[in-house]
């Protein structure tokens, strides 16, 4: 049996699965032959209609969401230091302030999505995201702007302007907490999707777990949530490090052009980006394999910073540009999704979730002090450390995929039944990923 089946075990029923785990010590093998079967036509509409409603909201806050942190890259293109006075590394500090906020907060706010929901917590949060990104276009020096984007990180802990306010108001009517609470789902839905939910949690039968300690450290200390981070880190520091300075990069490779001409070199690395960050984490469902392709994204940024450390010929440096935009950017999803599989608990998922993404924006602080005024126009220090960054995630990809399979090969070794014995049903809850019949999703 493949991974991903050993721990998502299809159920009939709430009522059903919740006899069936009350027993301590029940597992994976006793679920199994248990043979619970959904309809597959009937979680396929249920899945188009949730998806329909979540994923399009979704998608455009987190959209808006990175265009308000990283418009001030074009907005430094069209004399965002020369109206506010900026000097010096002025600039890289604005940019720093953003990511201190955002580290502090981002482990907190996860939890309090999952305190108060994800139906209120999202919506509330990117109002006042979007109402912080209003204010920008007030500030008159570096204090101010300062102070304003420190709040910006406070809420994307949690997208442009006023679209991004109207957004935050229309997601409270398609974002909900929970099955139970969806007003655009029928009662049978409901039921079915919360079959659905507790078919994937292995020794547990609650589909929202109540906050506690053991589930939190769990989903933060494990393996796989910190090597995944770390590449995430790594990942980072290249992509927010292109947000922020691909207008400035533009501008040194096509100095004679007009600002706007400028600002519009800036789009089609995007564009090409956005496509493969559809494609690669597309084929990675499709094959359920994700490991592989976070090593596989690594070579073509290798390629790209190497392109731009070997000439100085602008062509070739804005082709390179494409090679990064199309690699760098699919490894955000690939990793947050990583976590999200290899995490039983909601609370550990959280916990995890919360883990990768403030290790992504300690790579995006770090990339806020990767291109500085003094290092212009060619910027070895920078592109080399994101050679540096794209070749150690290679590396710590194809270590952590080895470590994967030693490590269910041994799972697979044990006993599982006898480990479990006399252990209580919270026992085994709090177990998580070290459940014995637990396995890695690769």
């Amino acid at each position: 049996m493949d991974t991903s089946a050993q721990n998502e075990k299809l159920q009939n029923g709430a009522d059903t699965a919740s006899n069936m785990t009350e027993t301590p010590g029940a597992t994976v093998e006793s679920i199994e032959n248990a043979q619970f079967y959904i309809d597959p036509k009937a979680e396929a509409r249920l899945r188009r209609k949730i998806d329909w409603m979540i994923v399009p909201t979704v998608c455009l806050l987190y959209l808006f969401c990175f265009i308000d942190r990283a418009n001030i890259g074009n907005a430094r293109l069209a004399g965002l230091e020369e109206d506010l006075g900026l000097t010096g590394n002025d600039y890289n500090l604005v940019l720093s302030v953003f990511y201190i906020s955002y580290i502090v907060f981002e482990i907190p706010a996860n939890l309090l999505c999952k305190y108060m929901g994800p139906g209120w917590f999202i919506p509330l949060t990117s109002l006042g995201f979007g109402l912080c990104s209003i204010f920008t276009a007030f500030v008159s020096n570096v204090h101010q702007i300062c102070g304003v984007r420190f709040v910006l990180g406070i809420f994307e802990a949690a997208i442009e302007g006023i679209i991004t306010v109207g957004l935050s108001i229309i997601s409270f009517a398609t974002l909900t907490d929970r099955p139970q609470s969806a007003a655009w789902l029928t009662e049978d839905e409901k039921a079915l999707a919360l079959n659905r939910i507790k078919a994937e949690r292995l020794g547990t039968t609650e589909v929202l777990d109540k906050m506690d300690t053991a589930k939190i450290i769990a989903g933060i200390r494990s393996p796989l949530t910190l090597s995944t981070a770390i590449i995430f880190l790594l990942d980072n520091i290249t992509v927010q490090g292109l947000a922020f300075f691909l207008p400035t990069i533009v501008r040194t490779i096509y100095p004679e052009r007009t600002t706007i001409s400028q600002q519009l070199f800036t789009v089609p690395p995007y564009v090409v980006g956005a496509f493969f960050t559809v494609l690669i984490p597309g084929i990675s469902y499709k094959f359920d394999r994700r490991q592989i392709f976070i090593i596989l994204c690594a070579p073509m940024v290798m390629v790209g910073y190497a392109i731009f450390l070997g000439t100085t010929n602008g062509h070739a440096r804005y082709g390179a540009t494409f090679l990064v935009a199309s690699s760098a950017f699919a490894l955000a999803p690939l990793t947050n999704s990583h976590i999200s599989a290899n995490v039983l608990s909601d609370t550990a998922r959280s916990a995890a979730i919360g883990t990768n993404v403030m290790f992504g924006n300690i790579g995006g602080l770090i990339s806020t002090w990767s291109f500085v005024k003094s290092d212009a126009p060619n910027y070895p220090i920078g592109n080399g450390l994101n050679l540096a960054t794209s070749s150690t995630i290679l590396v710590l990809g194809a270590a952590t995929l080895w470590w994967i399979k030693r490590d269910n090969r041994k799972r697979a070794s044990r006993s599982a039944e006898a480990e479990l014995a006399g252990l209580s049903q919270q026992e085994i809850q709090d177990l998580d990923w070290k459940n014995p019949n637990f396995r890695w999703i690769a």
